[in-house]
Order: C-alpha cells, then structure tokens, then sequence
C-alpha cells in the first residue's frame, strides 16, 4: 500500500469516528491537559499493524511522542507491554479506538495466520492467503499475513489467473479454459481448481503453473500428489482447519490456502491505559 493511499485510510477511518470532535474529551479533560498511555497485549499472538497505528497518532497529532516496544512480525504474550505514547490527553483519547482497531484487526489476522504456520513446522508446506478480505483493507491483511508468517497469493483479478468451475463451464472445458488463459498473457501463472482426479490428470495434461485441489480428503490429496509433477505447483483449500492441516501437509502437497485466516481471524486484545501529568 502507497504511503497515500494509507493516509487516506487511516484520514476516512478518523472522520468516520469524528475523532477532531470528541465531545467526551472536550467535555472531562482539559484543552492543554498532557497524559501518559501504554498499548498492552491481553493475549499472546502475533502483531500487525502498528505501523498503521502509529501514523493514526501521528495524524492525530504530530506532538504525541511514540515509543514502540514491540513491532509488526513480533510475538507478544498477555502483559507484554507494546508502546508508550506520551502527548496531549485529549488526542491520546481521541486517536486511541481507531488505533486499536486497526492493531487489533490485523494482529488477529497474524496471530490466525501463525497458529497454521506453527502447525505445518517442518513439513515443507507453506499456508497462503486468499482475496476472501475486507474490502478497502486487502492489502493491510495481506502484510498481516506476511507478519503471521504465511505467504500471499494473488493481490487481485489482475496479478494471476485462477481457473474455477465457472470459468470452465463458460469456456467449454478444463483444457480449453487453460489454453484459452495461456494465450491471452503467457506471462502470467495460471492456477486451476480441481474436484476430481480426472480433473486433476486434465489439468495436467494442460500443464498449468498451480493445480488447486478443491474440497477433497488428505487420503484423495496423496492420491493427486501422485499424479502432478513437480513442476506443477500443488495447492489445497477447503475445509481445511488447524486440527487436520498438518495431515494435508503431509501428503506432500506445496501449499494450503485458507480464507478463514483473513474472513474469520478474531482481533487480538490488546488496551490503552492512559495516565494524566501536569498541563502545558
């Protein structure tokens, strides 16, 4: 994401909590009143997003002074202390929900994405992200999936091509939906969904750059690793969870792809305390 377009995130995100008229603040605290305030996390997981959250303070106001503990990518545990912010109390205030919720948010996505990754330790098996996202945050949730330790797939329609049951139908068939992809941009990797193994072997035939398989068993995924050289890039998705991810990984395959990790994760708890210090 351009340094722009994140500022005009983070600019919509304030204006739609008012954060410049924060009746409350005005009302209980003091126009030059300064305040002290720490980011604690609540639970152990993974962080993204402070670099968001520390330009939502910033925007909020340049004067607030920022120490950052603990950084995107970093494991925290509950108590783990993670900033210290020191500025005017009612910015502080005003900033805090807006901050947190793009924190929160994104270091839940990390944390889902890490608990996977730990999960396939040593298997060679790489978790991936899908376009199952938040419209206007993708790329925000994408990195948190890169801070969780997972990969990206495709950022958008334009960046890959993934072949699935409705391309397939409108095209004619597996073969020519593939061809058809290769003709039009040679340059570019082209995936295609299989449900079957005589989608599978179709699919192989055509030589596309990723075969994904589609809703099928661990037991079913061996039997296609069998089928697909290694030139083929081989991935799994559906109903794959934490509990049985490890077996899918284990039949060899190169990658899974789970959309839960970025529709589903919930936000990481962390809090703001704040501490009041004399007036300017």
């Amino acid at each position: 994401m351009t340094d722009l377009l994140l500022q005009s995130l983070i600019d919509i995100a304030l204006a739609e909590d008012m954060a410049f008229h924060d009746l409350t603040a005005k009302a209980t605290i003091a126009q030059d009143q300064l305040g002290r305030a720490t980011i604690i996390a609540k639970e152990n997981g993974a962080l993204s997003g402070c670099t968001v959250a520390k330009q939502v303070f910033e925007t909020m106001d340049e004067g607030i002074s920022q120490t950052w503990h603990k950084h995107d990518a970093d494991k925290v545990q509950a108590g783990d202390l993670i900033c210290e912010l020191s500025g005017n109390m009612r910015m502080l205030l005003s900033a805090e929900r807006t901050a947190l919720n793009f924190m929160q948010h994104l270091s839940g996505i990390a944390s889902a994405t890490s608990l996977f990754v730990i999960a396939l330790d040593e298997t060679g098996c790489d978790i991936v992200d899908t376009r199952k996202t938040t419209p206007g945050l993708r790329v925000l949730e994408k990195q948190a999936v890169l801070d969780g330790g997972g990969k990206n797939h495709r950022l958008d329609l334009a960046s890959g091509m993934l072949i699935k049951e409705n391309h397939i139908l409108a095209a004619g068939s597996m073969t020519d939906a593939i061809t058809a992809c290769q003709m039009l941009s040679p340059d570019t990797w082209i995936e295609v969904e299989c449900e079957t193994l005589d989608e599978v072997i179709e699919a192989v035939h055509a030589c596309p750059d990723i075969i994904l398989l589609d809703n099928m068993s661990p037991e079913i995924v061996s039997q296609a690793r069998k089928l697909v050289p290694s030139s083929i890039l081989l991935e799994a998705s559906g109903n794959i969870t934490l509990d049985n991810a490890r077996a899918y990984a284990e039949t060899g395959i190169n990658r899974i792809a789970v959309g839960a990790i970025t529709h589903s994760a919930p936000s990481l708890d962390l809090s703001m305390r704040v501490a009041s210090s004399d007036k300017d």
